[in-house]
């Protein structure tokens, strides 16, 4: 089980990214457009650049919703490996059972 506060910090992060998903956008799109003057897209830069680091999509983590646990993480499941493994083993998981030959 991976430290509470770890979770916690990507919980924050999670919430803070998708509350300014729109803002910076807003301010991206700007930056990126070519026709508007220069310092109009340098005024956004800067406005992009005050806003907090953890509202970037990049600094969240990907972790497994069961042990907390940040490497190995199945992208469409949000499950570790090792927690797959374990729920395979049980029997939770419909379809899936231990490979041998």
């Amino acid at each position: 089980m991976a430290k509470l506060s770890s979770i916690n910090k990507n919980n924050r992060r999670i919430k803070l990214s998708d509350k300014m998903l729109n803002k910076r956008k807003k301010l991206k799109k700007i930056i990126m457009d070519k026709k508007l003057p220069l310092e109009e897209r340098f005024k956004a830069q800067q406005k992009l650049s005050k806003l907090p680091r953890n509202s970037s999509k990049t600094r969240v983590v990907n972790r497994c919703q069961i042990t907390g646990r940040p490497h190995g993480v199945y992208r469409k499941l949000k499950i570790s490996r090792i927690a797959l493994r374990k729920l395979t083993l049980e029997g939770k998981i419909p379809g899936m059972v231990k490979s041998s030959w």
